[in-house]
């Protein structure tokens, strides 16, 4: 009996796509679900990582030339209105405030500073929204791609048993594709959940990180223009 039980078991084809085909319609359903969502996270991952790592590089080299010296009106000149850095984009929103707060007289409207602070909030807050575009849904898959798996292994240990009953024959060569295939869903769901939550934490501190650097940088050219405002 046992030398006919390791035959059959031998004979079944216990590789992922085998386990994957002989699971039921909902099992297969939440494996393709599981899977969609380890595919989307780890795009966002890599997206992000790539983005910041720009960010950082952009901040970088704009923090060189904003700090070399040079007039901030021809710093502002060379990089226009609308540049595609993050940090010259809020650079761009103080100096654009603080030339449309100027009279023809050469003048300065009256809450001149206090615009100027704002505008760049604003930047500040656009910037801040694309970096963390993506992150929610890093957030959601490590939440409830475990929960999925799980119903999914339920949903295919019930099936299991339910054969069993309706064979009436406890054999391991009954039980094991089942009891396997239904445990293949909670495997997927922790393979999408477990990086998803690793990533997300990482990647939110660095977006955090960098939010902080153009906070700070906004701090810095407020009080140089505030300076100019008081002489």
């Amino acid at each position: 009996m046992e030398a006919e039980t390791l035959a059959l078991a031998q004979e079944i084809d216990f590789s992922m796509w085998g386990l994957f085909a002989r699971a039921t319609l909902t099992v297969k359903l939440v494996m393709v679900l599981l899977i969609f969502a380890s595919i989307w996270s780890w795009s966002i991952i890599l997206e992000k990582l790539m983005s910041y790592r720009r960010a950082r590089k952009e901040a970088a080299v704009f923090d060189q030339s904003f700090w070399s010296g040079e007039p901030l009106d021809e710093l502002y000149d060379q990089i226009g209105a609308e540049p595609d850095g993050r940090a010259q984009r809020v650079f761009a929103a103080g100096m654009t405030e603080w030339r449309r707060s100027h009279r023809d007289d050469g003048g300065l409207i009256a809450g001149a500073h206090a615009r100027i602070d704002r505008s760049m909030d604003v930047a500040i807050q656009k910037e801040a929204e694309t970096l963390q575009k993506g992150l929610p849904v890093l957030a959601t898959v490590g939440s409830t791609a475990p929960f999925v798996g799980l119903f999914g292994t339920v949903w295919g240990i019930m099936h299991a048993f339910i054969e069993i009953a309706e064979q009436q024959n406890t054999n391991l060569a009954v039980v094991a594709p089942g009891i396997a295939e239904a445990l293949l869903a909670t495997g997927l769901g922790l393979l999408a959940a477990i990086p998803a939550v690793v990533f997300y934490n990482k990647l939110s501190a660095d977006s955090d990180r960098i939010v902080a650097g153009y906070e700070s940088f906004a701090d810095e050219f407020s009080t140089i223009l505030s300076r100019q405002l008081d002489s």
